[in-house]
């Protein structure tokens, strides 16, 4: 036997080989899509978007843009590591955010717990839980009707900043108030 190969089957795999790209580019060329008739009108000017903003970018009054525009910042409060307890910043955060909910009677809001990353999910959860449940209660102490207050728990499901460090951990210990619209 020979080492060398045989020309014969290497005409017939070339040819194989150039029939199926052809058939292929004979596929594709037929799926070509075709112009329309009629193009669509152009775009006009946006008619209206409701982000909770003027044009100016001063916040409607009453919305989730207003509410965080005038909080500046005071929308979150912050807690030591596996405490729920306000303290006297938590206090004057939140009495900021009742004076707001008492202009706007018939805004609700949704209170939300968040815990750092350490420990079980199980046991963010209920921390998160205890942290928003100690705002709403501060809240309604204060004067908000609890029917328009709900609370709800992230525990380490959605960290603000991310990082294993003291710095990371401590904006992720938080309760933030949103409005809902």
């Amino acid at each position: 036997m020979s080492d060398i190969a045989h020309p014969a089957p290497v005409k017939l795999g070339i040819k194989m080989g150039t029939m199926l790209l052809l058939s292929g580019a004979l596929a594709i060329s037929g799926c070509k899509s075709k112009p329309p008739k009629e193009l669509p009108p152009e775009p006009g000017a946006a008619t209206s978007t409701d982000n909770g903003q003027f044009g100016n970018g001063v916040a409607t009054p009453g919305s989730q843009a207003d509410f965080v525009q005038i909080m500046q910042g005071s929308d979150t409060i912050y807690f030591d590591t596996d405490r729920s307890d306000i303290d006297s910043a938590d206090q004057a955060a939140l009495a900021k955010q009742a004076q707001w909910l008492a202009r706007y009677p018939n805004k609700r809001a949704t209170v939300e717990g968040h815990a750092d990353e350490r420990g079980t999910r199980e046991y963010n959860i209920a921390l998160g839980e205890r942290r928003a449940s100690a705002a709403r209660n501060y809240l309604v102490s204060l004067g908000v009707d609890a029917s328009r207050l709900s609370t709800l728990s992230y525990g380490k499901e959605r960290p603000v900043a991310l990082g294993s460090d003291e710095q990371a951990w401590a904006q992720n210990r938080r309760a933030v108030t949103v409005t809902i619209d």
